[in-house]
């Protein structure tokens, strides 16, 4: 086959039953975050390179080998590769009192250049929330609370979170250099991308899926180990907060999150039903400069694929797909009832009825087209038909057929409709 009648790789198309799903999961996502009072915001998918090299850090992953970066008219863009700077970004452009308290959600695709694989895409979709209020345990609490409703509302209730912190922004330099020391008599026993993180951004060694480096990180005491009083007693405050609330979760002590924004409480959700790739969401409070700015808030982000790989591998995919309303399919034996059939097809619409017919050929084509769409039930108009205000009414199924004045059609197929 052709490359160019396919996708580039890592990239997919979306077509139905399956777009039923997503359309799905988006109308419950809305109607969920809107009880917690989000707002949608739209921001574009180009953004300037420095948003994310900002904000994100130089020397984490996604900026060092995963952003799609081009030049335009000699400035620096790239595809946005996920949600959260594209926002503050936005943020930063308004006064404060537009910000503060703002609660804004997003939903649309992102971009990163990496290996695709089981629930990882190189345009990828997420669904993600931002609610810029100062660091405060409580808010925390809430919304991971709102992250667990909206993954139970899913059918996805049986994901396991995981919580942690990344403790006061002040304190960081200090949890790296303890780190750093911890690990410096065993560096030679590290991958070679770990080597080159200790000095870069030393948290993500911890979270290496190397076998080796996994042991050494065991013989390290966690990050908590380093931070202040202040910043251990807020992790404590969050998780009594999900105790009051009835979250589940497991403190994890190895669990960092890769982005350099992050402070305080962190999280992540997973699923055992998706494999290694288990993390289905995850979120967590930040800090950033922006735009002359300081911007703080909490949030976080739900990617599509892997919500609809989970739903898929628990065989729950299907109880979430609504079916298209049933389609009315309008026959015409002649030009004049296919002319007059096109006027029809508009009051029925009119009248919330799906319809749809042929442009003409045969009366016995036309019903192969019926049948090949779906149709539930089939108009059948001819010369007769228009001299007496009449049509027979087909169902598509059964095979019965009746004969109705045209005055009647609308209230007779809103009620064969409502019936299925």
């Amino acid at each position: 086959m052709s490359s160019a009648n396919q996708p580039v790789q890592g990239m997919s198309d979306l077509a139905a039953p399956e777009v039923r799903l997503w359309q799905r999961l988006e109308q419950v996502a809305r109607a969920t975050l809107e009880l917690y009072g989000f707002e949608e915001l739209r921001t574009p998918v180009v953004e300037f390179e420095a948003v994310f090299t900002r904000s994100l850090g130089e020397t984490t992953d996604v900026v060092q080998k995963e952003m799609y970066v081009f030049e335009k008219g000699g400035r620096r863009l790239c595809l946005r590769p996920e949600g959260t700077a594209g926002v503050m970004r936005h943020a930063a452009g308004l006064g404060a009192q537009e910000t503060d308290g703002a609660r804004w959600y997003y939903v649309g695709p992102m971009f990163r250049s990496e290996r695709p694989q089981a629930g990882r895409k190189r345009q990828f979709h997420q669904i993600g929330v931002e609610c810029l209020e100062p660091p405060s345990p409580r808010v925390d609490a809430e919304i991971l609370a709102l992250q667990v409703d909206l993954l139970r509302a899913w059918g996805l209730g049986d994901c396991e979170v995981r919580l942690n912190t990344r403790g006061e922004i002040g304190g960081h330099a200090a949890v790296a250099a303890g780190l750093r020391a911890a690990l410096a008599a065993r560096e030679a026993e590290l991958c070679e991308d770990c080597r080159r993180r200790i000095n870069e951004n030393v948290l993500r060694v911890l979270d290496c899926k190397n076998a080796a480096c996994q042991a050494v990180v065991a013989t390290v005491p966690p990050p908590t180990e380093f931070m202040s009083a202040a910043s251990r007693d807020y992790l404590a405050q969050t998780a009594a907060h999900l105790d009051a609330l009835g979250v589940s979760y497991r403190i994890d002590p190895l669990l960092v999150r890769g982005l350099d924004y992050y402070e305080h409480t962190v999280w992540e959700i997973a699923s055992t039903a998706l494999g290694a790739q288990n993390a289905v969401a995850g979120g967590g409070r930040y800090r950033m400069q922006l735009g002359g700015r300081e911007l703080v808030g909490v949030g976080f982000a739900i990617g599509l694929e892997r919500v609809v790989g989970v739903l898929q591998a628990l065989g729950r995919d299907r109880d979430l797909i609504v079916p298209p309303p049933p389609l009315v399919w309008l026959v015409g034996l002649g030009d004049a009832a296919l002319d007059r059939n096109l006027a029809l097809m508009q009051d029925l619409r009119a009248a919330k009825i799906a319809c749809r017919m042929a442009t003409g050929g045969s009366m016995k084509s036309q019903m192969r087209a019926a049948n090949r769409s779906g149709a539930a039930f089939a108009v059948i108009r001819g010369e007769d038909e228009l001299a007496q205000g009449t049509a027979a009414l087909k169902d598509m199924v059964s095979g019965e057929q009746v004969m109705l004045p045209l005055d009647k059609l609308v209230a007779e197929l809103t009620t064969r409709i409502g019936a299925q």
